[in-house]
């Protein structure tokens, strides 16, 4: 049987930005809404918007999932030593944006900029007596002066993130549809928005689209590849290059299957932890 649900695990594992810890309980922000999750078993979280969500995708088939993947030693060993984590079922705007903000950047200064953009742009909430700011929502975004935008430490990251909530405010990126459709689909309309590559989109599309075949590849999982699977992932030179890229992902979800954004995350959290990186 599956172990429970590790809250700790899975928030500590680079999939969501915007968090905070007080003792037990964890607050995390999920686009329009704010949940307080109680690390104790079993598993309790409440929603600030009273909404019902699969947070921890709760719905999907762990059992079997955890079965596929444990056919692989390497990763028997990482669900030994991170049992419980989970992959997120994010708001997609959110998701979209902290990616988009990603780039060039170590995890904590990925988290400053989410928390600098919900401060400035979105609303001012109470809960359980603590106060947080939510995510904005896209025309919030879109309508955001350049400086404004400056001010929360984006770089040059601010004109990615205007242009990419204008696309999502004026349709013509449909995070519902791309739910619906194939990765290879959603993937060229992510890739199609400025400020989006091929690691951006996949994490997007796992984290949030519903493509639990996504792997996403940065410096980490190629290290990864190469020290625990050093016959068989091929990548020469340190470019990644776009055809590099897809080829090396082509060949990871060959190996590790349908279900290889688990796999990828079991393992993006073993070599950083491996190396004593934080969170």
């Amino acid at each position: 049987m599956p172990s429970r649900i590790n809250v700790e695990h899975t928030i500590l594992s680079g999939q969501i930005f915007p968090w905070t810890r007080h003792g037990k309980m964890w607050y995390v922000v999920n686009g329009s809404d704010l949940l307080a999750i109680n690390e104790d078993a079993p598993l309790e979280f409440r929603s600030f918007q009273k909404n019902e969500c699969d947070f921890f995708r709760e719905t999907d088939d762990i059992g079997k999932i955890i079965r596929t993947i444990s056919r692989d030693a390497v990763l028997r060993e990482a669900i030994r030593r991170f049992d419980g984590m989970r992959i997120l079922r994010q708001d997609p705007f959110q998701c979209f944006i902290s990616f988009i903000l990603s780039s060039n950047s170590s995890i904590q200064n990925i988290r400053n900029r989410v928390w600098r953009l919900a401060r400035k742009f979105g609303p001012r909430i109470t809960f359980d007596k603590l106060e947080f700011h939510l995510l904005p929502e896209p025309a919030r975004l879109a309508k955001a002066e350049n400086s404004e935008l400056l001010s929360c430490g984006l770089g040059y990251r601010a004109k990615f993130v205007k242009n990419a909530s204008l696309a999502v405010k004026e349709g013509l990126l449909d995070f519902d549809f791309l739910k619906k459709t194939n990765y290879q689909e959603a993937r060229s309309a992510l890739l199609g928005i400025d400020g989006i590559g091929n690691k951006v989109a996949d994490c997007i599309m796992l984290f949030s689209l519903e493509k639990l075949e996504s792997f996403p590849l940065d410096r980490w999982i190629i290290r990864s590849l190469r020290e625990y699977y050093p016959h068989r992932f091929s990548f020469a030179g340190k470019t990644l290059t776009d055809k590099k890229y897809r080829t090396l992902h082509e060949q990871a979800v060959r190996h590790f299957g349908p279900y290889a954004g688990y796999c990828q995350q079991f393992l993006f959290k073993m070599i950083r932890e491996s190396n004593k990186k934080s969170w």
